[in-house]
C-alpha cells in the first residue's frame, strides 16, 4: 500500500533528503520546508521505499496538501 506524504502547510522547500529508490523507516525525515522563517520537517509515516519525489530544493510557493513524496 502506497503512503502519500502531503505538505502540512504552504511554504518553500528548503531541503530534500530522499530520492526515488531510497529505503526509509517510519519517523525518518524526508524533507524540510521553510515556513515563515521556521524549519518544518516532514517524516515518513511508515517503513518502505521511496517511489516518487515531486518536490525540489529551492521550490517556492508550495501549497498545503500537495503530495510531495510517495512511499511504497
Amino acid at each position: 500500500m502506497a503512503h502519500e506524504v502531503e505538505l502540512m502547510t504552504a511554504g518553500n522547500m528548503w531541503k530534500v533528503l530522499v530520492k526515488p529508490g531510497d529505503a526509509v523507516k517510519a519517523g525518518d525525515t524526508l524533507f524540510i520546508m521553510e515556513v515563515m522563517k521556521m524549519e518544518v520537517p516532514h517524516e515518513a509515516p511508515a517503513d518502505g521505499t521511496v517511489s516518487a519525489v515531486n518536490i525540489s530544493e529551492g521550490e517556492e510557493g508550495l501549497d498545503a496538501g500537495f503530495v510531495a513524496v510517495v512511499i511504497d
